[in-house]
């Protein structure tokens, strides 16, 4: 059986120096994109409840330009909030969604968006990856967004030996050092 050899944090660092130069000339993700414009860890959780990443900030626009707040988009009909976000995969279910996160958010957070990850994934639909994208892009504080590309590639690298992508945002967490998180 062959020996894994696993990186080091010396060779993590180029390879993310080469990622880095890879993906100079591509554009930023949706949700990064959404950060960026609206600046609101809540709008941010709301796009977050998407499919592809090409689908996310068109439909986001959308819905953000009828309604913007919490309060706002309770009073949008469920109807409405489909046709806004539609195409998003999974369109009905993320427009009741939407109004189930802003009621909670409201009754049990005061209107206010929490950032921890442990207070987000109370969220009705808030898994890890989710959660860790509200606090990088809406609070930007460090966490870790692993989907199954960066559990992939992180033990295909062999810097870690995980199972699942649970598993691989908490070997990160341990071994990946904190200006590489966000």
């Amino acid at each position: 059986m062959t020996e894994i050899k696993f990186l080091d944090n010396a060779q993590i660092a180029q390879v993310i120096k080469l990622l880095k130069i890879a993906m100079h000339d591509l554009p930023d993700p949706s949700v990064t994109l959404v950060g960026k414009k609206f600046k609101s860890p809540f709008l941010v959780l709301i796009s977050c409840l998407r499919t592809r990443d090409e689908t996310t900030l068109p439909a986001s626009e959308r819905l953000f330009a009828k309604a913007d707040t919490m309060q706002g988009m309770l009073k949008v009909p469920v109807s409405e909030l489909e046709k806004l976000i539609y195409p998003v995969g999974f369109y009905k279910t993320k427009a009741v969604r939407i109004h189930e996160i802003c009621t909670d958010l409201i009754e049990r957070f005061g209107g206010i968006v929490p950032d921890s990850i442990e207070e987000l994934l109370t969220l009705k639909g808030v898994g890890r990856k989710t959660a860790n994208l509200v606090l990088t892009e809406g609070f930007n504080k460090p966490g870790i967004c692993v989907d199954t590309h960066v559990h992939r590639i992180s033990n295909r690298l062999g810097y870690i030996k995980t199972k699942t992508p649970d598993g691989t945002e908490a070997a990160l967490r341990e071994k990946l050092p904190l200006k590489y998180w966000i």
